[in-house]
C-alpha cells in the first residue's frame, strides 16, 4: 500500500473519527491509536489519557484511492471535529484530543495545507488544526478498536457519537 493511500487523523476522542470513518466508501480499514507523543515506548490508554505523554489520540486510515480521495477524507475529518478550539488543554479538553493531521510525504503536507486554507473563510474562528510530520503510530489496546459498533448503548456513544454521525448525514 502506498503513502498516500494512508491517513492519519486526530481530532477529539478516536472512538468518535473511528465511527465517522468505519462505513465510507473506500475506507480500508480503521484503527485507533495513538502519535505525536515525546514520551519514548509505547503508550497506553491510561498514559495518553494522563495528557503527560504529547501523544494525540488518533486514527491512521488505509483507503483505497480510486474510491475516495484525500481531500474527500479531510473534508469530513474537518466536518466530523470542531478545528478551531485553541490549546484544547487549557480548555479542559487534554491535549490528547487536539486536532491534528500527521502527513508523510510532501503532497500530504501540502493537501492539508490547502484545504485548511479553503476551509478558512468557512469558519468564524481560525483553524488551529496541527500539521505535524507523521513518525509512528501506535494501536490502541484492543477494547478501543470498532468500540461504537460494540457499545451503540453506552451513554457517550448515544450523546456524542451517535449525534455526531447524524450530522454528517446531512
Amino acid at each position: 500500500m502506498k503513502a498516500d493511500h494512508i491517513a492519519y487523523f486526530g481530532g477529539g476522542c478516536f472512538w468518535g473519527l473511528e465511527a465517522v470513518f468505519k462505513n465510507i466508501k473506500g475506507i480500508e480499514t480503521v484503527v485507533s491509536g495513538f502519535s505525536g507523543g515525546i514520551v519514548p515506548g509505547t503508550p497506553t490508554y491510561k498514559e495518553v489519557s494522563s495528557g503527560k505523554t504529547g501523544h494525540a489520540e488518533l486514527v491512521k486510515i488505509s483507503f483505497d484511492a480510486e474510491l475516495i480521495s484525500y481531500d474527500s477524507l479531510l473534508l469530513i475529518f474537518f466536518r466530523s471535529h470542531d478545528a478551531t478550539i485553541p490549546q484544547p488543554d487549557k480548555f479542559g479538553y487534554g491535549n490528547q484530543y487536539r486536532s491534528v493531521v500527521f502527513y508523510e510525504n510532501d503532497w500530504q503536507k501540502q493537501t492539508i495545507k490547502n484545504i485548511i486554507k479553503e476551509l478558512s473563510s468557512v469558519y468564524d474562528k481560525p483553524i488551529t488544526t496541527e500539521v505535524s510530520a507523521f513518525e509512528k503510530f501506535f494501536k490502541a489496546e484492543e477494547y478501543h478498536q470498532n468500540y461504537y459498533s460494540k457499545n451503540k448503548n453506552e451513554s457517550y456513544c448515544t450523546t456524542m457519537i451517535a449525534p455526531k454521525l447524524e450530522r454528517l448525514q446531512t
